[in-house]
C-alpha cells in the first residue's frame, strides 16, 4: 500500500503519521485484519479543517508554574504533538505526545511533570501512557480530562518543557452515534439532534464497537481490496472519507448506502453513507477532534492507542497507567 499525502491535505493535519482506510499495519475498517492500502488521490482538492484561535493564550496557566525540581528528560527534544499551534479540535480530542524512541519506566514520571498542561477551565486531568497502534510501549503519552470529553471553549496550552508551548481551542461540541443494529447515526450538536441511514460492517467484517475521534479528513481517497487479501472485491475512489482509527476505519461516501443504509451492514468495516448529499453534508460539519460512538456491532471494542480510542477506558483505567496521577490545569 502507497499513501500519498501530496495533496488533499486538511490544515488540521495531526502530528502523528496517519493511515487510510485500508492501512498499511493490521486492518480493521474498510478491510479484513490484513495489511490494507488507501492514498489520497493526487487531484483531491484542499480543504481547511480548523479554525484559527489567537497565539495568545488567555486564562491558561502553564507558563506560570514553575519548572519541575527533577531535571528536564532529554526525550522532550525530540517530542511530537498531535495538533498544531492554534488548533481549533473537536471535545473528544486528547493532548497526543509521541517519542522516537520508548521513554524509560524510570524517566516517564519526569516526563509527565516536565509536559505542563493549563486551561481555562481548570479541569482535573492527567496524563496516560498509550500503546500506539504501531507504537512500542513508551513511545506514546496522552492528556484527558477526568469528565467525559472537554468542556466547548476550553482554551488549553501545552508546555513542552523548554521546547517550545502550544495552544489549542476546543470549539463546539460534535457527538455521533453509530447504531450497528439499528442502520442508523444520531448526531447531537449545537442542540440539534439529526438521525442519517448508515450501513456498517457485514458479518464477518464487523466495524470495531466504542468511541473513537476524527483523526483527519479527505475528500477522497483511492481503496484497493487486493491490498487485504480480498481479491479485485473493490478498488476505486470513496469521496469525503472521515478518519476514525489508525487501523482504518472510515465514515465515507459509498454507492451501496443508497440502497443499503438504514437496512442492512453490508461495508469491509467503515460507515458507508448515501451519496445524495449525505456523506458529504456529514463531512462539511465534522472537525478533527469530534465523537463518533459506535454501538450494536458485533466485533470488540476499539483499542485505546488505534487512533484516540481514550475514552473507552473508564478514569480509575485511564489512571492506571499515568506515572504522575491526577492534576489540575488552573
Amino acid at each position: 500500500m502507497h499513501l500519498d499525502r501530496s495533496a488533499g491535505r486538511t490544515a488540521g493535519r495531526l502530528g502523528a503519521a496517519v493511515t487510510a482506510c485500508v492501512a498499511l499495519l493490521s486492518a480493521v475498517g474498510c478491510s479484513t485484519d490484513a495489511g490494507t492500502g488507501v492514498r489520497v488521490a493526487d487531484d483531491a482538492p484542499r480543504t481547511h479543517d480548523s479554525t484559527a484561535a489567537p497565539a495568545q493564550a488567555h486564562g491558561r496557566t502553564a507558563h506560570a508554574r514553575p519548572a519541575p525540581s527533577t531535571p528536564e528528560p532529554t526525550a522532550l527534544a525530540r517530542a511530537t504533538v498531535n495538533m498544531s499551534d492554534g488548533q481549533t479540535v473537536g471535545v473528544g480530542m486528547p493532548i497526543s505526545v509521541t517519542f522516537p524512541q520508548p521513554v524509560p519506566l524510570a524517566d516517564r514520571k519526569a516526563v509527565e511533570d516536565w509536559l505542563r498542561v493549563g486551561t481555562s477551565s481548570g479541569a482535573t486531568g492527567a496524563w496516560s501512557w498509550v500503546k500506539g497502534h504501531n507504537l512500542w510501549d513508551g513511545q506514546r503519552v496522552d492528556f484527558r480530562p477526568s469528565t467525559t470529553y472537554w468542556a466547548p471553549g476550553t482554551e488549553i496550552t501545552l508546555r513542552l518543557g523548554s521546547h517550545g508551548v502550544r495552544h489549542f481551542t476546543i470549539g463546539r461540541s460534535l457527538v455521533a452515534t453509530v447504531d450497528a443494529e439499528t442502520h442508523q447515526m444520531t448526531v447531537v450538536t449545537g442542540g440539534k439532534t439529526q438521525r442519517i441511514p448508515v450501513t456498517t460492517g457485514a458479518p464477518g467484517t464487523d466495524t470495531w464497537n466504542g468511541t473513537m475521534v476524527v483523526m483527519d479528513k479527505q475528500p477522497k481517497v483511492l481503496m484497493d481490496s487486493r491490498t487485504v487479501g480480498l481479491g479485485d472485491e473493490y478498488r476505486g475512489d470513496y469521496y469525503w472519507a472521515v478518519h476514525l482509527t489508525t487501523s482504518g476505519t472510515y465514515v465515507h461516501q459509498n454507492p451501496r448506502a443508497d440502497t443499503e443504509a438504514g437496512h442492512r451492514n453490508v461495508t469491509h468495516g467503515c460507515v458507508g453513507l448515501a451519496t445524495d448529499g449525505t456523506a458529504k453534508r456529514f463531512y462539511d460539519q465534522v472537525r478533527i477532534g469530534d465523537v463518533v460512538k459506535v454501538v450494536g456491532a458485533k466485533k470488540d471494542r476499539v483499542a485505546v492507542g488505534n487512533g484516540y480510542g481514550d475514552w473507552n477506558l473508564t478514569w480509575k483505567q485511564w489512571l492506571a497507567h499515568s506515572a504522575a496521577g491526577a492534576t489540575t490545569t488552573a
